[in-house]
């Protein structure tokens, strides 16, 4: 053998040592990986024994579907009060859908899921949404002044001025035979509701690129949740969706930090920051700005930008797409909606002003209003890691550290009269009727089949801002403008942190002016 050859082969022979370590390591890892993997697995199935559930994959669990929606009703009619949902391997949550299990779980203050903080945090922060324990209780005592109902009374006009502008530019579409796509528009105009209210920003918000990120985090949030291979940030960080999330929540950053430079710019001005003082109101960033911790700490600038994004976040995109399935809802049941344009019309007149006792004078635009967020809840889900153990009103318990999730939509399919025997077919297609009357006074509702702003101490602290707004889009839309269905672009709901349609919602618009 020639004497490179040699040196050759003793090379790879020093090289082929620490390979074979290392492969050696990395298969011991490997199974210790299965074994772990299969032993929790069988612990899980020993745990949710009691809870029956449709056939899933060792590794894929349920398989998703494009009908993932329309399959809970199936399931409730199969497995009473809750069944365990089998993402992929061990990665399992327990679909609740009965009231009850609901009241027992919203009594309690079990934090949200680790993965659904994870993946929300690097877009809206740790604000009041994410927080735990006791900070999160000072913020939601800090910020609760905001949402006074003195508050509140002045942004009607706000509201109304955003909603009109969005009206007159529908107008320019009435001529036009075909439908319009409704819920762009509306998101604009409940963004930029926000920023008149919340922020005391002049002038309309336009649709640039800081506005299309916001809508798109929604859409990849849900993706990253439902795929195996996002689970790693690393992993993540490296596909071309990650990047196109982390670009997006830097845009959606820029807009927030934009918005809080120009008010601490103005509050800086001489003079300027005791006037606001002496104001009788603040708006929801002047509070933040004077807040203080118990401690007499002002907010950071990291909170500070949390809790803005979180109110941005949750006063916008849900809001949105609440007032569009309710225009969609009484789109597609003309009696209903005339019945609530006669109400309005009454009351309102040609609806050049709307106060604040005029809300509570529209019982059934109310009751229909509803109706709608029954059927298409703006935030389809409800989502909790426990804390500790539980046991469910039947005598079923589950461990502490077990993730439950509530789909709203499948929330009510049982029995108004709080029977938990389980909803034969016919009461489950019965409750998918539109029927306000479910919410008239004197109905015998439980108290939580009803859940779109959440329920117990966690509750959403925007609900009444929230309801107000959607009273106030609907009344007006209403007095100018007749609604129906496109029939060949009927919504395709798809199930993601806020509840959208994949293809749109589409209206044809006749004026009534």
């Amino acid at each position: 053998m020639s004497v490179s050859a040699l040196s050759l082969t003793r090379a790879l022979g020093s090289v082929s040592g620490p390979l074979q370590v290392v492969s050696l390591l990395s298969l011991v890892l490997l199974l210790l990986k299965a074994v772990q993997f299969y032993l929790r697995r069988q612990w899980l199935l020993k745990v949710f024994h009691r809870f029956p559930s449709p056939p899933s994959h060792w590794l894929c669990g349920h398989s998703l579907k494009e009908n993932e929606l329309q399959e809970l009703l199936k399931r409730v009619e199969k497995f009473p009060c809750a069944y365990p949902r089998w993402m992929w391997g061990d990665n399992v949550y327990l679909i609740v859908y009965d009231p009850d299990y609901m009241k027992v779980v919203l009594g309690r203050s079990d934090p949200k899921p680790n993965d659904v903080c994870r993946f929300l945090a690097p877009w809206i922060g740790t604000g009041l949404l994410l927080l735990e324990g006791e900070t999160w209780f000072q913020h939601r005592r800090m910020l609760t002044p905001a949402f006074h109902h003195d508050i509140l009374k002045p942004y009607l006009g706000l509201m109304a001025d955003s909603v009109r502008g969005m009206l007159d530019k529908w107008e320019e579409f009435v001529s036009q035979d075909s439908s319009l796509e409704i819920l762009g528009d509306i998101s604009l105009m409940t963004l930029d509701t926000i920023m008149k209210c919340a922020f005391s920003h002049q002038g309309s918000v336009r649709n640039d690129r800081s506005v299309t990120a916001i809508k798109n985090l929604n859409s990849m949030l849900f993706s990253r949740l439902r795929n195996v291979f996002y689970q790693n940030d690393l992993i993540y960080r490296l596909t071309r969706e990650g990047h196109w999330n982390h670009q997006a929540c830097q845009l959606a950053h820029q807009y927030t930090d934009a918005v809080i430079k120009e008010r601490k710019a103005h509050l800086q001005k001489e003079g300027e920051l005791e006037k606001v003082r002496r104001r009788r109101h603040l708006d929801f960033l002047d509070i933040l700005l004077f807040a203080r911790m118990e401690n007499g700490s002002s907010l950071s600038d990291e909170d500070l930008r949390a809790e803005v994004d979180t109110f941005m976040f949750g006063g916008h995109d849900t809001t949105a797409s609440g007032i569009s399935w309710i225009l969609y809802a009484l789109a597609s049941h003309p009696e209903h909606q005339q019945r609530c344009r006669e109400e309005i019309q009454s009351l309102l007149g040609d609806g050049a002003s709307i106060t604040w006792d005029h809300l509570d004078q529209m019982p059934y635009t109310t009751m229909c209003i509803k109706e709608a967020m029954r059927l298409y809840p703006p935030v389809p889900a409800i989502s909790r890691e426990l804390s500790k153990p539980i046991t469910f009103p039947d005598g079923r318990s589950l461990p502490a550290g077990m993730n439950f999730t509530s789909p709203l939509k499948s929330c009510p399919l049982v029995d108004w009269a709080r029977s938990l025997t389980p909803p034969v077919l016919a009461l489950v297609l019965s409750l998918q009727v539109f029927d306000p009357s479910r919410f008239a006074l004197g109905s015998n509702q439980h108290s939580h089949a009803f859940l779109p702003f959440s329920g117990g101490s966690r509750n959403c602290i925007g609900k009444r801002f929230a309801m107000n707004e959607l009273k106030v889009a609907v009344a007006l839309t209403l007095l100018r403008f007749e609604l129906s269905p496109d029939p060949s672009r009927v919504p395709c709901l798809i199930p993601e942190i806020i509840l959208k349609p994949k293809n749109g919602i589409h209206l044809h618009l006749k004026s009534l002016t």
